[in-house]
């Protein structure tokens, strides 16, 4: 959207909007009208490259740690380094890449993973995004100064501006002169119909393979034995330290692809054995322990991903307790260090509860989170 202008943008929506007004008020009496232009406006909200489409304000950095501390650190971390629930913000950028605008770790095999500082090619990118969609849990509730304070204070953490900066809308040009990858991005594939952002006439469709001097196909010479695949635990469920970066399924043969909510043979045995037990233990009635493993799900918030018997954001309870059944030291590690690959690629951040709060919650899983 960002690459029209966004005069003819707004132009084309009303006309369409105006159209679509005849053809329901001709058809359909009495639904409907024409967006209004403030309601149009309210939609308009992007911002381009060339800093078209900024609304006026300032933020500073000092006002942005507090912003950053109370809505951003908790899935970032302090220093936006964190990758235990998205992958980090901050690092593997150096002075040198702010003077080049080229960020040299881009091009190693050495450094273990992505930030967004080191992708990032236009600072209207990162204030659009963050004005749209953050914080995660209440998107498009940051202020206008907010907005410009968070993206400061990122700004800040990268080395790219001074503790005491303010940014605003008058100097985002400037500042966009030392983002570390600003002459990381291309154009020239031709993806972009038009020249407006420099992206040429050709099409890419008209490239055309070789197919000759090809290298030959790679043979290997090693592989890892079965008995050793799974030694360590399935390094699909343990978290790295940088990004959303994970191993493969190692309870599955190599070359399947992992299944995302069904259960490897050796568990969906386990669970099949248990299922007596589990069946035995939800005809009983509930006792002390549901009650406080279930006071523990409120007060710790993790109803806000799952529930008793449906899936929200992760799996419900239930299903946990047939997949895990009887497991309870399995299960309190889990709750307390938190996961991800287990039930597919979003992430359960470690959760600060006690021991003995985690052996409850695991306690009652295992036992089948009868109500």
């Amino acid at each position: 959207m960002s690459r029209f202008p966004k005069a003819v943008l707004a132009a084309a929506m009303l006309a369409l909007v105006s159209h679509a007004g005849a053809q329901t008020a001709a058809n359909y009496p009495g639904v409907g009208r024409a967006a209004t232009p403030k309601e149009i406006a309210a939609w308009d909200i992007d911002v381009r490259p060339d800093f078209k489409g900024l609304p006026p304000g300032s933020g500073t950095v000092a006002k942005g740690q507090e912003v950053w501390e109370g809505k951003c650190a908790s899935c970032h971390g302090v220093f936006g380094e964190s990758g235990e629930v998205f992958s980090p913000l901050v690092g593997g950028t150096t002075a040198e890449d702010i003077k080049k605008g080229r960020v040299a770790n881009l091009t190693t095999t050495t450094y273990p993973g992505r930030t967004t500082l080191m992708k990032v090619s236009t600072l209207s990118t990162l204030w659009d995004y963050i004005n749209r969609a953050m914080p995660w849990t209440a998107p498009k509730s940051l202020t206008t100064e907010e907005v410009y304070s968070v993206t400061a204070f990122l700004l800040n953490l990268g080395g790219i501006v001074p503790d005491d900066f303010t940014l605003s809308n008058k100097n985002m040009e400037e500042v966009q002169n030392r983002m570390p990858n600003r002459n990381g991005m291309t154009t020239r594939h031709a993806m972009w119909p038009g020249n407006e952002l420099g992206g040429g006439a050709k099409p890419d469709t008209r490239n055309v393979a070789c197919m000759k001097n090809c290298a030959p196909e790679p043979k290997v010479a090693s592989f890892l034995p079965d008995f050793a695949r799974n030694a360590h635990g399935n390094l699909a469920e343990q978290s790295r330290l940088v990004g959303a970066q994970r191993g493969v399924d190692t309870t599955r043969p190599e070359g399947l692809a992992p299944m995302p909510g069904v259960a490897t043979a050796p568990v969906a045995l386990k669970a099949a054995e248990a299922a007596p037990a589990r069946a035995a233990t939800r005809a009983e009635p509930a006792g002390v322990g549901s009650k406080a493993a279930l006071a523990l799900t409120q007060k710790y918030s993790c109803t806000a991903c799952h529930s008793i018997d449906k899936k929200i954001i992760g799996p419900s309870f239930m299903d946990i307790a047939r997949k895990h059944a009887g497991k309870e030291d399995y299960l309190a590690g889990k709750v307390k260090a938190g996961s991800v690959g287990v039930w597919g690629a979003m992430p359960m951040p470690a959760q600060s509860l006690s021991e003995a709060e985690a052996k409850t919650i695991a306690a009652w899983l295992a036992a089948g989170a009868g109500k």
